[in-house]
């Protein structure tokens, strides 16, 4: 899938045997979040949802992605990335960058 918009996120689910991705695309405003990214795709695909817990100390924490939970009895986890890199923020506070290309990827650890 060819995004002309703004932001493009894959999913990625790393722990089956052959690996599944699915694609989505959106358009947010200058300085938007990633949380407002993933809320404005699940407003408008029904394909795609999530959910999030909040931390009193570090804030937003994703939790699942089309319904694949991270787990710690699992040692599972949704890594986020942008352009390949981890990053060093959460889904309240990494704000998005024009053509950013999310990767949300449930790996083990």
């Amino acid at each position: 899938m060819a995004c002309s918009n703004d932001i493009t996120m894959t999913v990625m689910n790393t722990l089956i045997q052959k690996p599944h991705e699915s694609k989505y695309c959106t358009s947010v405003v200058e300085g938007a979040t990633l949380f407002a990214a993933l809320n404005k795709i699940q407003d408008s695909d029904k394909k795609f949802s999530f959910t999030y817990t909040v931390d009193k100390n570090l804030g937003l924490f994703l939790e699942s992605v089309n319904g694949l939970y991270g787990s710690k009895e699992d040692h599972t986890f949704w890594e986020l990335l942008s352009d390949e890199e981890p990053l060093n923020t959460g889904i309240g506070c990494y704000q998005l960058k024009e053509k950013d290309q999310i990767i949300l990827k449930l790996k083990k650890w």
